[in-house]
């Protein structure tokens, strides 16, 4: 699932805090997955804490230690 497999790129910090996720197109491109997938996974990413969304700005990859203080 592509969600996971990004998930374990940010727990393994290949994708790092602060950094921009590559885009949602980008993404699908890059897993060979249709638009609304490459959405689905982003959201479900974000619904984990993993990724915050800044409007009109994109999306990143959370800050590790805000992560785990909010557990």
């Amino acid at each position: 699932m592509m969600a996971e497999h990004l998930a374990a790129r940010i727990e393994a910090g290949e994708l790092a805090p602060n950094t921009p996720l590559p885009s949602e197109r980008r993404l699908a491109q890059e897993y060979g997955v249709s638009l609304g997938t490459a959405r689905h996974a982003t959201r479900l990413l974000r619904y984990r804490g993993l990724v915050v969304t800044i409007r009109s700005k994109g999306t990143y990859i959370a800050d590790r230690y805000k992560r785990e203080d909010e557990k």
